[in-house]
């Protein structure tokens, strides 16, 4: 990964989400929404088909049940307030682990930013909206952000749309929420399918692979998602075009954090 060039400034923003985990029974989805394309529109031409994950490797088309949890599930993280993730990036150098929270109503992530392996120049605390990066650069980050992010020693860059994986997987991460469920007949016909079943930290989950990028009809595993009976999403996977492996999003693998901004600056949104 390339290093990142900032400028400092002071720094805003954020409201506490509230966790959510209830079990529901949808009626067939309808509504006109925004197809789960627009999961990944802020980096479009970032994506290409993953490898394959657990389960048969011949596909199949969702059910109706089926298509209405994968219609639901984006609105669900939304509903919820936030979700605490863990984004898993890869890149040649080891690859990046962001640990934190998103709050899915300001669409804003905050967390901690750790390199594996060789790459360790982005280490410290991340806050981003959907157009702007903060960086508080730190030689020896926590395990977990600070509640009340510092007050200084932060930089502020916009958000790439391309070319850099860190802020491609951060832009797909705040597009895993979404204020109304999708449209599932947009879903059926963009190509959705199950692959597979598997168990995540105890939970039992349907694996489906998602629209691709471009909403074309047919079969895609550009992003793959598991999702339990409830619809709830626990782990998305998608694919970056400039790595061969995919970027790993795992929900609740720690406490949700309420995201409080950054104290002086409101990043754009």
């Amino acid at each position: 990964m390339r290093s990142i060039r900032t400028r400092s400034v002071n720094n805003k923003q954020g409201r506490p989400g509230r966790e959510a985990g209830r079990r529901r029974r949808w009626p067939k989805l309808r509504w006109v929404a925004a197809a789960a394309v627009g999961i990944a529109a802020a980096v479009t031409t970032a994506f290409v088909l993953l490898g394959d994950s657990d389960g048969p490797t011949a596909p199949r088309a969702l059910t109706s049940d089926e298509v209405d949890r994968l219609a639901i599930t984006r609105f669900l993280n939304y509903e919820a307030g936030g979700r605490a993730v863990r984004i898993t990036v890869p890149n040649p150098a080891g690859g990046l682990v962001v640990t934190g929270s998103i709050d899915y109503r300001t669409h804003t992530g905050y967390g901690v930013v750790r390199g594996t392996g060789r790459d360790t120049s982005s280490d410290g605390l991340i806050q981003w909206t959907a157009t702007t990066v903060l960086v508080h650069p730190m030689t020896d980050p926590p395990a977990a952000a600070p509640a009340s992010p510092p007050a200084s020693g932060w930089h502020s860059r916009p958000l790439q749309t391309s070319g850099m994986t860190l802020d491609s997987s951060l832009a797909i991460a705040l597009r895993l929420g979404n204020d109304r469920p999708d449209n599932s007949v947009l879903l059926s016909q963009s190509g959705a399918s199950w692959v597979g079943e598997d168990q995540v930290r105890g939970r039992r989950t349907d694996i489906m692979n998602g629209p691709d990028a471009g909403g074309e009809a047919r079969t895609s595993g550009t992003v793959r998602y598991w999702i339990d009976s409830g619809g709830t999403m626990h782990r998305v996977q998608a694919g970056i075009a400039s790595e061969s492996r995919p970027v790993v999003f795992d929900f609740d693998t720690q406490k949700y954090a309420p995201v409080k901004p950054v104290p002086g600056v409101t990043p754009a949104p």
